[in-house]
């Protein structure tokens, strides 16, 4: 009968040990490292011969500073890949930015933070302060009286049709009153205002960024926040409240007489409702909402503006995209502060059935 020898696993030899272990598995730690092996077999035995570890290294040539002569170094060649590893993940890390949208988001809330602090301190450059007054309040009454008149008009067309077939003639003047005060004329007024005001903000920001006018300011020694943030925000936070009481009255009016004209609904029917309805605090709520829609306004249209970067056309997208951010802050903003001041179950109606 012919007889198979048993052939036992390949011998892994430590370099640290120098012992043979046939038959098991060893574990290396970092600075072990395998020898080969090399088998030969001479009728039913097997001779296994250790072959020498060849470890590569590499010559470097530094000149010398003391004699001029280059001095010669030995490197290895695991610590010269383990090197350009590590470069590499440098390199990858070192080109790294976070995304635009990131950094000027943050920009907004490093701004607003500066501008309250300056303002605070009284660093306001109050001549520039009263031109933005003078822009942002008188200069937009008339788009925003317009517009106000026409959308008290719209609601009033929809309210009376439903309310007179219901028999409610009495309520539609409370029901327009609580809409106007405590929603519409903020929404609408900071509607407008951005369209307006707002990417007027961002483009004058913007142009100056990338001609470099904002550098300038630093060279001869003034803050650019002080002379061109600072007082964009307080001409919107002062000015809105104001102009969100001319279009709550000019809608009021409005529909007034558009009901009284159309529908046959009296106006003192109207005012009276709308007395007997409206509370101080609805008042004060629409003031309070329509200032911070103001700062909203103008703290993301000068970040844009400032933060703009690649010429003409990113001086275009910053006034967009300035226009559109603030839009989507204010009706944010609107739904929060809704949320907090009129909670639970209202009866401002009671009296106007």
């Amino acid at each position: 009968m012919q007889t198979v020898p048993h052939l036992q696993p390949l011998c892994f030899v430590s370099s640290r040990s120098g012992s043979i272990k046939p038959g098991k598995w060893m574990k290396f730690g970092k600075s072990t490292f395998i020898q080969p092996i090399k088998i030969r077999s001479s009728g039913n035995a097997l001779k296994f011969e250790l072959l020498k570890s060849v470890k590569h290294t590499m010559l470097l040539a530094m000149p010398n500073s003391t004699d001029g002569h280059p001095t010669v170094t030995a490197t290895d060649e695991d610590s010269l890949i383990n090197h350009s590893a590590k470069l590499e993940i440098e390199t990858m890390f070192s080109k790294w930015s976070p995304p635009r949208y990131l950094w000027r988001g943050l920009s907004v809330l490093i701004l607003a933070g500066q501008v309250v602090i300056r303002a605070l301190k009284g660093k306001v450059h109050w001549r520039n302060t009263l031109q933005q007054l003078e822009r942002v309040g008188p200069r937009s009454v008339g788009v925003c009286l317009l517009t106000a008149a026409f959308v008290g008009m719209a609601f009033t067309i929809q309210f009376v049709r439903e309310f007179t077939r219901l028999g409610l003639n009495r309520s539609v003047g409370g029901v327009l009153a609580l809409a106007f005060s405590r929603e519409l004329s903020p929404v609408v007024t900071s509607i407008v205002i951005a369209g307006r005001i707002g990417s007027a903000f961002a483009a004058e920001l913007g142009t100056m960024q990338v001609s470099e006018q904002t550098d300038t300011l630093r060279v001869l020694g003034a803050n650019p926040v002080d002379y061109l943030v600072t007082p964009r925000v307080i001409a919107c936070c002062v000015t809105l409240p104001l102009l969100t009481l001319m279009c709550f009255t000019i809608s009021m009016a409005s529909s007034a007489l558009l009901a009284d004209a159309v529908y046959g609904v009296s106006i003192n029917i109207i005012l009276d409702s709308a007395k007997r309805a409206l509370r101080s605090w609805d008042l004060i709520s629409a003031m309070i909402k329509s200032q911070v829609f103001g700062g909203i306004i103008a703290t993301v249209s000068c970040a844009w503006g400032v933060t703009t970067l690649g010429g003409a056309k990113g001086v275009g997208e910053s006034t967009t995209s300035a226009v559109v951010i603030s839009l989507v802050g204010i009706f944010i903003a609107d739904f929060a502060l809704s949320y907090c001041f009129f909670q639970g179950a209202g009866d401002s109606l009671k009296s106007c059935v």
